[in-house]
């Protein structure tokens, strides 16, 4: 990747909100040459998409948890339904397939511990092939970044 396309999307990941003008004044490049990197970047999937981050107990989600969980078995039948409930689910934010001791990792925000102990109850335990579900609970956010070192 060429050193203007880095600075666009080093900028972009600060602000995906800049004017193409200002945003053409970092990279160094005229509008009209920074507006056609920005379309290549996002056609050839480097810029994924643009989103607001919203703080999460601005609106009321004011639990966070870490959730470590074990399959029984890893049958594609069992693994395929738990990532299409998992995909499906709005108070998951992130999921990790990972190595080690748990399987998937999860990050989930909901209301309250109330809410949480209702996602567990009417939706995980009720999944298929779940062996262990521990769960971590966020005490304090140290650091969040969705900025990629670029």
């Amino acid at each position: 990747m060429e050193e203007p396309d880095l600075r666009i999307l080093r900028r972009l990941q600060l602000d995906g909100r800049l004017a193409n003008h200002e945003l053409a004044q970092v990279a160094g490049l005229s509008a009209s040459a920074c507006w056609r990197r920005v379309r290549a970047l996002e056609q050839s999937g480097a810029i994924s998409r643009y989103a607001a981050l919203v703080d999460p107990e601005h609106v009321g989600l004011e639990f966070s948890a870490i959730v470590h969980i074990s399959l029984v078995r890893h049958e594609r039948s069992h693994v395929d339904k738990f990532i299409r409930a998992i995909t499906g689910r709005r108070e998951v934010l992130e999921c990790f397939a990972t190595t080690g001791e748990a399987d998937y990792h999860l990050r989930v925000v909901c209301a309250d511990k109330d809410a949480y102990n209702q996602f567990l109850d009417d939706f995980l335990f009720k999944l298929p092939g779940i062996d262990h579900v521990r769960t971590n609970l966020v005490l304090k956010q140290i650091k969040m970044t969705t900025q990629l070192p670029i």
